[in-house]
């Protein structure tokens, strides 16, 4: 796959994710601490020190960032950007707690409320995900390195391709909030005559699953912020599997005033 050409944004998502990624498993393997935050969720030193590390890789170019971990800018400047990052430095944090090895780097580049480039990294498996949405592309590398180079992450990876229909439905279940109003979903569907299986993933994981051909469906009944989704809606949107509001039956859209994702649906 050599010859595939990555725009300069999505190269500097990339080696952001990479060196984010290489500074998390510093973290990971040590005796870390936790913090509760105000809205209750987990934070450790590998947040801080991964939100710290892409930055420094996002803040020299021209464009403006919406990060878990930054201080949220009001919508009364956010609403005048055409486009933005949107960064969760470590998606998974329960799942980095449980050393279950199921957290990922996300970084999106979004414009006009649309994810445009993505890159998804999965620290612990050395697996990247990395998507450009006008070019209709999607890709998985496994990499031996965290300092892999860029052009040996051109060789190596491979397109993903989502699943065809069967009668056999892989519904994506969350490691950590499998909901009611999910298993009220995966009921619906049995009752439909449909063979279900659940696969059960943390993190942004989830929406490779789909994009990748391991999973049809991934209900998602419980909440979400904009960070959560933004890359794994790029990666997902490039090979054609869509990621719908239940509130307008629209694809989601980001840097909204209130940061907060409906419920929404991943699907071919």
């Amino acid at each position: 796959m050599i010859g595939i050409e990555i725009n300069n944004n999505l190269k500097i998502a990339i080696e952001a994710s990479l060196k984010a990624g290489e500074v998390i498993m510093q973290v990971y393997d040590t005796a870390f601490d936790i913090e509760i935050k105000d809205d209750k969720s987990p934070l450790t030193e590998a947040d801080k020190k991964a939100n710290d590390i892409i930055n420094t890789f996002l803040n020299p170019t021209p464009i403006p960032i919406i990060s878990e971990e930054n201080r949220q800018i009001d919508f009364s400047t956010r609403k005048d950007w055409d486009e933005c990052w949107i960064v969760d430095p470590v998606d998974g944090t329960k799942e980095f707690i449980k050393r279950n090895g199921e957290f990922t780097v996300n970084i999106a580049l979004v414009k006009d409320g649309m994810p445009q480039l993505g890159v998804i990294y999965v620290p612990d498996s050395k697996v990247l995900y990395f998507a450009d949405v006008s070019k209709k592309e999607a890709y998985k590398v496994v990499l031996e390195s965290h300092q892999t180079t860029l052009e040996d992450i051109k060789k190596q990876c491979s397109s993903l391709v989502p699943k065809l229909k069967t009668n056999q439905v892989d519904v994506v279940g969350s490691r950590s909030h499998m909901s009611q109003e999910t298993l009220d979903f995966v009921e619906d569907l049995k009752s439909s005559g449909k063979d279900v299986q659940i696969v059960s993933k943390g993190s942004s994981l989830k929406f490779c699953l789909v994009a990748e051909g391991n999973a049809d469906i991934y209900p998602r009944f419980a909440p979400t912020m904009e960070w959560d989704t933004a890359a794994g809606q790029a990666i997902c949107n490039a090979v054609g599997v869509e990621v719908i509001s239940k509130e307008t039956n629209k694809p989601l859209l980001y840097n909204k005033e209130n940061l907060l994702n409906p419920w929404f649906i991943v699907s071919k």
